[in-house]
């Protein structure tokens, strides 16, 4: 039975993971390295609970329980002793999951469930980082984490089923949809993702149209909740470079990253989290502010 929860990172997809994952009703500790993301990370997860009760999508009484469940910690070898799930949310590079994953194994007790949020990487090679691949699978959450219904539960080579189920079970008690496929470089959702996101760049460096009149275009004509721009500047034009190269590797050709997309990354033109990305959002917050 799966009680006490770690969420290893506390970035946007962290703190979305021990949101979601308090309000499902486990103890959740965050992890993070750094005390002033900790700090960040627990002032954003209070303020959506504020939102949730305002908006009536929560009771009082539920979120302040749900807060209450809520712990931070610096250091993963104290958090992971009495883990029976912990969740890896670090950035897409596989030397940090390395880290991570070695750690987890060294201190973890041997029923806990290991899963990494990746959304294209290889749930089989991180496994082989821990000596328990029946143990470990691919949680993909998707960002907003409390606003997307989904979780694409992704199989390793040697995941049980019985690791399949349990962390099905976890994710629709946190309030989550569901769908459980074997692993493939991408996926489902990261590879349709990323050919749409890249052949935006490949139009916008051609001169086809502006970024506004081409996310306008995928919005009405192809009904789509966000624009290719609208989304890239939310996930974070590095991590869509980074899911890119990935599937470059493994795919080939029609993955190549978009040049415009890597001039932006170099340029540290990096989304929403720095203000500029395929938009400038400095403008907006200068006007917030007036």
């Amino acid at each position: 039975m799966i009680n006490r929860m770690v969420v290893v990172g506390s970035g946007l997809m962290g703190r979305g993971i021990a949101y979601v994952g308090a309000v499902g009703g486990y103890d959740v500790t965050v992890v993070d390295i750094h005390e002033h993301a900790l700090e960040n990370a627990k002032k954003e997860i209070e303020r959506m609970f504020e939102k949730g009760v305002a908006l009536g999508k929560l009771s009082s009484d539920h979120a302040s329980n749900a807060l209450r469940n809520l712990s931070f910690q610096p250091n993963l070898s104290e958090a992971a002793r009495e883990a029976d799930l912990i969740i890896e949310a670090v950035p897409e590079e596989i030397t940090i999951k390395k880290r991570v994953f070695e750690t987890m194994e060294e201190h973890a007790p041997a029923h806990c469930y290991f899963a990494t949020n990746t959304s294209t990487m290889s749930p089989t090679e991180i496994a082989s980082f821990a000596k328990r691949p029946d143990k470990t699978i691919a949680m993909h959450f998707f960002n907003p984490v409390h606003k997307m219904p989904l979780v694409e539960i992704v199989r390793g080579l040697e995941t049980s089923d019985e690791t399949a189920k349990t962390i099905k079970e976890v994710a629709e008690k946190m309030g989550k949809e569901t769908v459980v496929i074997n692993e493939f470089p991408g996926f489902v959702t990261s590879r349709i993702s990323a050919l749409v996101g890249n052949e935006a760049f490949y139009m916008l460096q051609e001169g086809l149209g502006t970024p506004e009149e081409i996310d306008k275009a995928i919005k009405l004509g192809l009904n789509y909740p966000m624009g290719p721009f609208e989304l890239v500047d939310l996930v974070g034009l590095d991590t869509r470079l980074n899911n890119l190269n990935y599937l470059h590797a493994k795919l080939g050709e029609k993955y190549r990253p978009a040049p415009l997309l890597e001039q932006y990354v170099k340029a540290g033109r990096l989304g929403r989290k720095t203000g500029k990305g395929v938009y400038d959002y400095t403008i907006e917050e200068e006007w917030v502010k007036k």
